[in-house]
């Protein structure tokens, strides 16, 4: 919990009118907890958190809840209208990036495999965590805490972002096509704010110098930190020799890789290929069903053990 959090700020009393706006409406149309999480559909406990106001409920939860509850949008107006940020819970290795974030005046980063926390979507992050077997309240838990940390940088005047992605962020398949579609749509509209730049490393380019892994270089008021993170750990290191180290090389790979516009037509070939995912594979009945049969049976005559045969003889002609 951020400090403004322990200091009893603003964020935990909005936090709290919003659980009493819920509560009020979900009693008008003489729904129980349980009866609205059902219909939503999440756990009861996550209801009676959001009412509680301990837990941070997503926008697509307010919008559901609308609906449900016929309030006329009541709810999604006022989720907009909270800074949530101070409620979100970070693990303790994070909470000190998450701060860093929170002052943060420019900050660069090099990313591989998955797209960087600050560029994901909802469906994205929630397709990310879920694979690593957490149950649905820790997820909606870690996916808010994720989109909380981007609303500073999505703001109208928020600090410069740089982020290059290696193109294996792009090809890691994570959640379903159209996730990883609606995630390539999502970086093209957020790389045309002024404050953010987004550039793709392609990996069949030659001679390119990257760094060892994925690392974040963050500007503060008066300091410069370098940022990686391991396994279940983050590292920090203000050495100021290191960190003008990894800025020369991340400016370099900068000035070898394609431009913020050439990368988002890299990023609008992607996302093309995830809206037509699987279309030469749709199953068309009888036909496919004959066609496997006939390579399986080719792979089975290919895999037969070839025997040497005996060929006759040229028969010998009378002298």
């Amino acid at each position: 919990m951020s400090r403004r959090n322990a200091e009893g700020g603003s964020g935990v009393t909005t936090a709290a009118v919003f659980g009493e706006v819920l509560k009020h409406f979900r009693e008008a149309a003489l729904l129980s907890q349980e009866g609205l999480a059902k219909e939503i559909p999440c756990d009861r406990s996550h209801v009676a958190r959001v009412e509680a106001g301990t837990r941070v409920p997503q926008d697509t939860f307010a919008k559901k809840c609308d609906e449900l509850l016929g309030t006329g949008g009541v709810l999604a107006r006022l989720w907009d209208r909270i800074d949530w940020y101070p409620q979100v819970e970070h693990p303790d290795w994070f909470r000190r990036r998450a701060e860093m974030d929170e002052a943060a005046v420019a900050l660069r980063e090099y990313q591989e495999r998955v797209f960087p926390g600050l560029l994901q979507t909802p469906d994205y992050a929630q397709a990310l965590f879920s694979r690593r077997g957490t149950d649905a309240d820790e997820v909606a838990s870690r996916v808010t805490a994720r989109l909380s940390r981007q609303q500073r940088f999505l703001a109208d005047d928020g600090p410069m972002y740089v982020a290059v992605l290696d193109e294996s962020c792009l090809r890691n398949a994570v959640g379903s096509p159209e996730v990883m579609r609606g995630q390539c749509e999502h970086l093209l509209a957020v790389g045309r704010r002024p404050n953010i730049r987004i550039q793709v490393a392609p990996s069949g380019l030659f001679g390119l110098i990257r760094p060892r892994g994925s690392m974040s270089l963050i500007e503060l008021p008066d300091e410069r930190w370098v940022y990686s993170k391991s396994l279940d750990r983050g590292h920090f290191n203000n050495d100021p020799a290191l960190y003008r180290r990894h800025l020369q090389t991340y400016d370099v790979l900068r000035a070898d890789i394609p431009s913020a516009r050439d990368s988002a037509a890299l990023i609008s070939d992607a996302m093309e290929g995830y809206e037509h995912h699987g279309q030469a594979r749709a199953p068309r009945g009888d036909l496919d069903q004959e066609q496997l049969q006939r390579r399986q049976r080719r792979q089975l005559h290919r895999d037969r053990p070839r025997f040497p045969q005996r060929r006759p003889r040229p028969r010998q002609q009378d002298s």
